[in-house]
C-alpha cells in the first residue's frame, strides 16, 4: 500500500488504525489516520487524501510504427504493388542474382576481358522467341532486345537455371519472369500473357515459360534481357547469328 510506504508506517497499522476490511478499498475523499490515536488529530493534524481509485485501467499495448515494425524483422515485400524502373528495383526483385550498377557488391568485368558467347555450361544460348527482332540494345533506353510475336506464342528459358521471379512487381515490363543461370547471368522475359513458373522453380534450357503477350507494352512481344553481375549487356552479342 503506498500510503503506508509514504508515511513510514506498515499496512498492517493503517488497517487497524481506520478499521479497514479491504486496504485496496479506499476512496478520494476519505480521512485516513496514519498514527495511533482515536481520531486524526492524534496524528498532529495529519490528514491523508489518497489520489488511489478502484477504477479499473485499460492499458493497451504499443503497436510498433513502420520503422520499428520493420527494425523488429516483420518481412517487407517490395511486390504488393508495381514499382518504377530503376536498378535499385530490379535488384530487389532477383535479390540472389543483380546487382544495381554502382554498388559496392558490384564486380564489372575486366575492361580488356572479350565478352562471352556462350551460356553458362559453355553451350550457346537459346532465341527466347522465334519472331523478328523489333528493338535493339541500347543501355540508356533498352536494356535488352524486343521480339516480335502472336499472343500466345510460347516463351523459352535460353538457358536452365533457377527462377528467381515471377511476377509483375516492375512498372514497364508487365508479366515478368527471371531466371538465375549461375553466379554471373541473369535472363529476364518481359510483357507475357500468362506466365508459367513460379518463384524457386528449376528450369532446362528451351523450357517454355511464360507465353507471350503485351503486358506494359504497345503490341505482343517480349522483351528480353541478359544481365551480367546484376549488369545489362547485348543479347545480340550473345544469341547465335539468325
Amino acid at each position: 500500500m503506498g500510503i503506508a510506504r509514504q508515511y513510514g508506517v506498515t499496512t498492517k497499522d493503517l488497517v487497524t488504525w481506520n478499521g479497514l476490511t479491504d486496504p485496496n478499498q479506499i476512496h478520494v475523499g476519505q480521512t485516513l489516520r496514519v498514527g495511533p490515536g482515536s481520531t486524526p488529530a492524534a496524528t498532529n493534524g495529519t490528514v491523508v487524501q489518497p489520489i488511489a481509485t478502484t477504477q479499473p485501467v485499460d492499458i493497451q499495448p504499443v503497436k510498433p510504427s513502420g520503422d520499428a515494425a520493420t527494425a523488429g524483422g516483420l518481412k517487407q515485400e517490395p511486390r504488393g504493388g508495381k514499382q518504377p524502373y530503376s536498378d535499385e528495383a530490379w535488384a530487389l526483385l532477383s535479390p540472389r542474382g543483380a546487382t544495381a550498377p554502382g554498388s559496392a557488391a558490384a564486380v564489372p568485368a575486366p575492361a580488356t576481358a572479350p565478352e562471352p558467347d556462350k551460356a553458362p555450361g559453355n553451350t550457346a544460348w537459346l532465341w527466347p522467341a522465334s519472331g523478328q527482332v523489333i528493338g535493339t540494345f541500347d543501355e540508356g533506353t533498352n536494356k535488352g532486345v524486343d521480339i516480335a510475336g502472336k499472343l500466345g506464342d510460347p516463351v523459352i528459358a535460353s538457358a536452365g537455371g533457377k527462377v528467381v521471379y515471377s511476377g509483375s512487381g516492375l512498372r514497364g515490363y508487365g508479366k515478368l519472369v527471371i531466371i538465375k543461370h549461375d553466379a554471373n547471368y541473369l535472363t529476364a522475359y518481359a510483357h507475357n500473357q500468362q506466365l508459367l513458373v513460379k518463384e524457386g522453380d528449376s528450369v532446362s534450357k528451351g523450357q517454355k515459360i511464360a507465353e507471350l503477350g503485351s503486358t506494359d507494352a504497345d503490341r505482343p512481344k517480349v522483351h528480353f534481357e541478359i544481365r551480367k553481375q546484376g549488369r545489362p549487356v547485348d543479347p545480340l552479342k550473345y544469341l547465335p547469328a539468325r
